[in-house]
């Protein structure tokens, strides 16, 4: 028989028993480590030692912790929602470890014997108070990462941790964190209002490489930030945080009676930092000489171009009006399930590219008796696409806000869809631009279309040695001279060759592009211009 686990937790009295037991973490193994970690902070919480140890402690994981739990967030980050089985279960894991490891620090805080005036004591508890905002903050940061509801109360923890830290006067008290800046000190200001930065970059609208962006720049920025409460009552700010609601930073015309709890924070010198990074990138200097990361310039500009207005509480005009909707609206996922409903059949190879497919070569071996010698060979598929309903939650002139339950087809933010609108007939393309999972398991997601009605295509690249590849579907869209759209070709990723030559195959009949440049790019799909040949 073989042995059963050790159930029995550690005792830790001291930092030499912690130390040694930190020192053997399987860091190799995350899956072993987070395990190993998670034992650990069972431990320090069901048999806590001085609180001095604790913290001491606590400290002396931080760095193993972010690193293990990061690795096990990896496994469901940018994946399609809702969440494969074991999926889920990581994202519940990497949820519970940052929960427990906030719990801890507040713990030390429990035990603490009051001493307001040592200031010992007041970096204490900056310091624990600080790091409760951290690890609640990263429950946040995990369920915008894997497109999840928040739950429920978890800004008023955040509220609260920020209260105390006003209340007790050390919220602007410095705080060293070298495991997120080991070049400035923080404070407990910085770490809140960087969850607010965050909170109103629309997090359900990026990708994660752009969460990570965002994350870095708040938190190097909050600083700039200074939080108040409301002095003039006959002038109120456009956006406020209300410490005693679950919510972020909102628009204060959204709250009739503003009270106490109200405060304002005030983004002047983080607009004036915006936009002189912006003045640099425009004149050639590059993100990683400006501290901004390893990534192009276009794609930092573009990014700190969206993020000026939410960030300096300038409201963002919509482009086009929404109207309130009702209705059903019917969406084909995948380039062969779209091709099909937006031509209205399926997609058959030309008889000068058709090869066979296994499937296709062994059903033609086994009935091979049944096939006429002078018959045309013309198999054709059978083809049943899955269609999902979706409620129509609102509409413009350029998308949509959908709802579904939890059954129906994974979802990634930036795919490709094909779409027939509630009070339409034809299917039109849309990519997924906003995408959260609701607590019930339903979806919600904003969709910008595509500009055009689709013509459905087959495209493949002309070869100089005379052998043609199959053709793939695609799409074609028209001009639209009304909003200054050239004429493009949608292509799944990875068809796209800057000025390579393009045949395009359409009902019998076949023509030549060149692909100029990308103008939009999606998980699934490049959407690009053209040159007819």
């Amino acid at each position: 028989m073989s042995a059963l686990p050790d159930t029995t937790l550690p005792s830790f009295r001291d930092l030499a028993d912690g130390g040694n037991y930190l020192s053997q973490l399987v860091l190799a193994n995350p899956v072993v480590a987070e395990q190993q970690l998670m034992r650990f902070l069972d431990a320090l919480l069901a048999d806590p030692p001085s609180p001095t140890v604790l913290l001491s402690l606590l400290e002396q994981a931080r760095t193993p912790l972010c690193f293990v739990e990061e690795e096990m967030a990896r496994r469901y980050h940018s994946k399609a929602v809702p969440l494969a089985e074991e999926e889920e279960a990581n994202f519940q894991q990497v949820v519970a470890a940052w929960r427990k490891a906030a719990k801890a620090y507040a713990l030390c805080a429990r035990l603490e014997q009051p001493d307001t005036g040592n200031p010992n004591y007041r970096s204490m508890m900056a310091t624990i108070l600080d790091r409760c905002l951290y690890y609640t903050g990263m429950v946040v940061l995990e369920h915008f990462r894997a497109r999840r509801e928040l739950p429920p109360g978890i800004w008023q923890e955040l509220h609260g941790y920020y209260a105390s830290a006003e209340e007790w006067g050390i919220a602007y008290l410095p705080v060293q964190d070298t495991l997120e800046n080991s070049l400035q000190a923080s404070h407990c200001a910085a770490a809140y209002a960087t969850l607010l930065l965050i909170d109103i970059a629309s997090p359900y609208s990026n990708s994660v490489r752009n969460l990570a962006l965002i994350r870095r720049w708040a938190g190097s920025w909050a600083p700039l930030i200074s939080i108040h409460r409301l002095d003039d009552d006959l002038e109120v700010p456009p956006y406020v945080v209300e410490l005693m609601k679950d919510s972020a930073l909102h628009p204060s015309a959204a709250s009739e009676n503003l009270g106490d709890d109200a405060r304002c924070i005030d983004t002047t010198s983080l607009g004036f930092q915006i936009n002189h990074m912006l003045a640099q990138l425009r004149q050639r200097v590059t993100p990683s000489q400006l501290g901004l990361g390893e990534e192009t310039s276009s794609h930092v500009l573009q990014l700190l171009e969206h993020l000026l207005r939410p960030w300096t509480q300038q409201a963002s005009p919509r482009r086009f009006r929404r109207f309130a909707s009702e209705g059903t609206a019917r969406v084909a996922i995948g380039f062969e399930a779209m091709h099909f409903f937006v031509a209205g059949e399926e997609f058959i190879q030309p008889d000068a590219v058709s090869t066979y497919s296994r499937g296709e070569f062994e059903q033609l071996f086994t009935f091979r008796e049944q096939v006429s010698p002078g018959q045309k060979l013309n198999i054709r598929p059978q083809v049943d696409f899955p269609v999902d309903a979706w409620s129509v939650i609102n509409h413009s002139a350029n998308g949509f806000r959908l709802g579904r339950s939890c059954a129906g087809q994974k979802i990634s933010h930036g795919q490709l869809m094909a779409l027939c609108p509630h009070d339409g007939e034809r299917f039109l393309l849309a990519h997924v631009t906003w995408l959260m999972q609701e607590h019930s398991g339903g979806l919600i997601a904003g969709l910008a279309t595509l500009p055009g009605i689709p013509l459905a295509i087959g495209v493949r690249h002309v070869a100089a040695s005379g052998m043609h590849e199959r053709y793939v579907r695609g799409f074609m869209l028209p001009a639209v001279a009304a909003i200054d759209e050239a004429a493009s070709l949608v292509l799944p990723v990875g068809m796209y060759q800057a000025s390579r030559t393009l045949e395009v195959f359409c009902g019998e009949k076949c023509w030549q592009v060149r692909m100029m440049h990308v103008v939009q790019r999606g998980s699934d799909f490049d959407r690009v211009t053209y040159q007819a040949l």
